[in-house]
């Protein structure tokens, strides 16, 4: 085998068999001829540390540039990456080839191997079970969900088990709050069944901003009573090291796919309600944990027990209830009933909901509506609320500040356009009252709806009369109760004394 080459690894093998035999067997069974042994008996050094540097065959692109004028810029940001230095190059040496760009590239890396900054080394834990929840909150508007037809923006809050993977994920729609956070922590908690040792967030900035100092102290003195409520230590990682809460910001990405492709599954992004959404991120969920089952069921023996009864969640104040028929909180009007105008409310703000007081008593629970972009006023008006003084001033709904939150449905805002494109302004606002009033009185908001969509399509103007007629109210529906009057004399007997069991003794 003259000529062949050698590698390092049958040269060690040689060297090995040589120690107990002769040079023309130890290179049979090192796999090369005698002549070459006979080469290696002479000089046993590495053929690797013989061979010379490969010589340059063509003139150095980079002479005269990359040590006087790129290597200073590195020295000077080391963060530079090598295709702005090539732009760079490039627009002060017009003359430099185009081509030159690969060379460059490979002599910055190389440069940065040896001269480069030190980089932080991200250290993988050993997670031992039952020691740490992790939650945090991340951006869904890239799922594109909508209900009802109407885009939701709302983020998930995505709670997590470091050892077993067990998650929970909650649909919020106020945005990062300690109300959110309290909420989503809680069902988390009491669906996994037990508490682990410790609680860690991110720095909480979203749920501070734009706080005065004296509520940032409230929420932080709140945050740490829940975390004794429930007996975890609490801890958080430094603001802009999404790296040090690892253990849940990864998992964003996969649960966000796991919820795109069972969206796809599902064949449509709307859902009729928030609550149909909410359940459809539980089936993922639920999902999700069946696989991990045994880690999670291994982890449950290890978590400390729940509290007797779960911390509040939310926020209270008080509201008073303006001639204008509602109240205003954090930038959004709420309409209720006319009877509470001039009323001091107690309010309990929750993430999806307010609960509405008076005194002790539970009065009602209103959807919980937010600001628009930009702190753009919002509005949660029920025109079960105004519509008995809308049927009393039928004109005030068309200038009223509030009239485009008041159609329950599309189709009611679509019959007012048409209505006010076809009609004069006191025949459309008539109309436009007496169709919310037949839907609200005879309990059909819904395929009365479906009815005025199929008559605007056709190109027909809603008439409340002739609609009354295909929506009766049913009579099925009010009871046939019957009253049995006993007779007069039978009231005589109220007051008489009962006979002794035994008579008269």
């Amino acid at each position: 085998m003259p000529g062949r080459h050698i590698t390092d690894h049958q040269k060690e093998l040689y060297m090995t068999h040589r120690k107990k035999d002769r040079p023309a067997l130890a290179a049979a069974r090192a796999g090369f001829s005698t002549a070459t042994a006979y080469r290696i008996e002479a000089d046993p050094g590495r053929s690797s540390e013989k061979r010379k540097p490969r010589e340059r065959r063509r003139p150095d692109p980079l002479a005269g540039i990359f040590e006087e004028e790129i290597v200073p810029l590195l020295e000077a940001s080391p963060g530079l990456r090598a295709v702005a230095l090539y732009e760079e190059m490039m627009r002060r040496h017009p003359d430099l080839h185009p081509g030159v760009r690969r060379t460059l590239e490979r002599r910055v890396r190389g440069w940065k191997a040896k001269y480069g900054p030190e980089r932080e080394i991200i250290f993988r834990q050993k997670h031992e079970p039952g020691r740490r929840g992790l939650s945090d909150f991340t951006d869904a508007g890239a799922l594109g969900v909508s209900i009802a037809g109407e885009p939701l923006v709302h983020k998930l809050y995505h709670f997590r088990l470091e050892y077993s993977g067990f998650c929970h994920v909650a649909a919020v729609l106020g945005g990062e709050s300690y109300v959110a956070l309290a909420g989503g922590l809680q069902d988390a908690l009491w669906a996994l069944g037990g508490v682990p040792k410790e609680h860690r967030t991110d720095s909480l900035s979203a749920a501070f901003r734009n706080l005065k100092r004296e509520a940032r102290e409230d929420l932080t003195a709140r945050y740490e009573a829940l975390l004794d409520d429930y007996d975890m230590k609490g801890s958080r990682n430094n603001r802009g090291r999404a790296h040090e809460n690892g253990s849940v910001e990864g998992p964003h990405g996969h649960l966000k796919r796991a919820i795109e492709d069972a969206l796809l599954l599902r064949g449509s992004r709307d859902f009729e309600t928030t609550g149909e959404y909410r359940a459809f991120l539980g089936q993922v969920v639920s999902r999700r944990n069946a696989r991990n089952r045994e880690r999670i069921d291994a982890e449950r023996a290890v978590l400390g027990p729940l509290p007797g009864r779960r911390s509040d969640e939310f926020e209270e104040t008080l509201v008073r209830v303006t001639t204008t028929g509602g109240f205003t909180l954090r930038r959004v009007f709420y309409t209720v009933p006319s009877r509470l105008v001039g009323h001091r409310l107690r309010v309990r703000l929750y993430d999806d909901r307010l609960v509405v007081y008076a005194g002790t008593e539970q009065l009602m629970t209103l959807p919980r509506g937010h600001a628009g972009p930009g702190g753009r006023r919002g509005r949660v008006v029920n025109h079960r609320h105004v519509l008995p003084s809308l049927r009393r001033k039928p004109m005030a709904l068309l200038n009223w500040v509030h009239r485009d939150g008041l159609f329950p449905r599309g189709a009611y805002r679509r019959a007012f356009d048409a209505l006010r494109e076809g009609l004069d302004d006191r025949e459309t606002c008539r109309r436009m009252v007496d169709l919310l009033a037949l839907a609200h009185d005879h309990c059909c908001e819904a395929r009365l709806a479906a009815e005025i969509d199929r008559g605007l399509d056709a190109g027909e103007l809603p008439d409340p009369e002739l609609l009354r007629k295909r929506f009766p109210p049913k009579p099925d529906g009010i009871p046939d109760v019957g009253l049995a009057l006993p007779p007069v004399a039978d009231y005589d007997d109220l007051g008489a004394p009962a006979p002794h069991a035994g008579g008269l003794s």
